[in-house]
């Protein structure tokens, strides 16, 4: 025969384990917030925007000549170089910075706004000041190079990257990862307080005795206190003999 599980033994086990499932909760949830408030390093992110068009003189041809035959080609390659060490060890070398090219690379994220011949170049750095003058210098550069390059001059900062006088950190972001710590926390603590459950093998009533055994229970000696009255006793008395009776009759069908 297959156990099944009623909703009054779910609610009976959560009810037991309350305690436990708040604590494990509560400490998932902190954890989560110290980490983020007082471990993690805050990053932030400042980004510029570049206009590539070939309206300028001489850019369609130029481009056409090179093999570029659609707008999404030649942005492509704008990209590619943009974040070539080329480009980027001379924004190295213009910035004053100790950090090499590809720690810069990876610090760059360039993307294409839709359709559009827009060019977005976010930089993200735990110094908002060196953020921003990473951003900055990496389209000065790449609008300087990318004449001889390709001899277009096609390349228009439309928003160079600004420094906000109270810069806010893009990550990490303390409320979202306490809130995935409470949820992950409350499901772990719940699957705890079921497995044990699972595993707790205490005989709590006759039920479980008889579950296990095989056996009818005949009787059982009631827990009595001291300041349980005689009607008490006599009413559990009462219960026992009940009990021995119906032991009877099984034994004797």
């Amino acid at each position: 025969m297959e156990e099944t599980i009623s909703l009054q033994e779910i609610l009976q086990t959560l009810k037991k384990r309350l305690g436990m499932i708040i604590i494990i909760t509560f400490l998932a949830t902190a954890a989560a917030g110290a980490v983020s408030f007082f471990v993690l390093t805050p990053i932030y992110q400042s980004s510029t925007q570049m206009l590539v068009s070939q309206q300028a003189t001489g850019t369609s041809s130029a481009l056409e000549a090179a093999g570029f035959d659609t707008d999404s080609e030649y942005i492509e390659t704008y990209n590619v170089i943009m974040k070539s060490p080329y480009i980027l060890e001379q924004v190295v070398e213009e910035i004053g910075s100790s950090q090499d090219a590809s720690v810069i690379n990876e610090k760059i994220n360039i993307t294409r706004e839709g359709e559009s011949q827009v060019i977005t170049l976010t930089v993200e750095d735990p110094n908002p000041s060196r953020a921003v003058n990473i951003a900055n210098t990496t389209a000065a550069v790449f609008e300087r190079e990318i004449a001889d390059l390709l001899r277009v001059d096609n390349v228009v900062v439309l928003a160079p990257a600004e420094l906000d006088d109270s810069p806010a950190p893009v990550k990490p972001n303390p409320m979202l990862n306490m809130a995935i710590a409470f949820v992950v926390g409350l499901m772990a603590a719940v699957g705890l307080a079921f497995l044990l459950e699972f595993l707790d093998n205490t005989f709590r009533n006759e039920e479980d005795v008889e579950k296990e055994l095989g056996l009818p229970v005949l009787g059982s000696i009631p827990l009595m206190e001291k300041n349980n009255s005689k009607g008490t006793v006599s009413q559990q008395a009462s219960s026992s003999r009940s009990r021995q009776e119906r032991g009877r009759e099984r034994i004797g069908s």
